[in-house]
């Protein structure tokens, strides 16, 4: 094995060593969550291993539900030392409280749904069916 550690790599390493695919690399590269890349005399792509470390940032960020331009300005704020701290927390928190709306909105839908399939005896006819016309707005659910 190699005692010297790679420093530089292609996209496919890159994509490999930070766990996503190719295509999510050259997406955001577009969409400006990563620099232009150094290119090799061949005009490949050339990583190094800030460009992988950031890679993982942004899949960890998508992974607790930020949006790629929450993302975006968690990785500035990640470099702003006079107020990153307190604004990368503040975000955080709103991330939260969004995950949050959205587990009680997900227990009401819940809750709606097993109602509706209490009152259904799962047979007889269609037009008497309670989940087709609760849907169809005869009833409220």
């Amino acid at each position: 094995m190699n005692a010297k550690i790679a420093s530089h790599f292609s996209i496919g390493a890159a994509a490999r060593l930070a766990d996503v695919a190719i295509d999510t690399i050259r997406f955001y590269e577009r969409k400006d969550l990563l620099p232009a890349p150094r290119r090799r005399a061949s005009g490949y792509r050339d990583y190094d291993i800030a460009v992988i470390e950031r890679l993982r940032f942004i899949r960890r960020a998508k992974d607790l539900g930020f949006s790629l331009d929450e993302i975006r300005e968690l990785l500035t704020l990640s470099v702003d030392r006079e107020r990153g701290v307190r604004s990368v927390r503040q975000r955080t928190e709103a991330r939260l409280a969004e995950v949050e709306r959205r587990i009680r909105e997900l227990h009401r839908v819940r809750r709606g749904l097993k109602r509706l399939i209490d009152a259904c005896p799962g047979h007889g006819k269609l037009e008497a069916c309670p989940i087709l016309s609760a849907l169809g707005g005869e009833k409220d659910a």
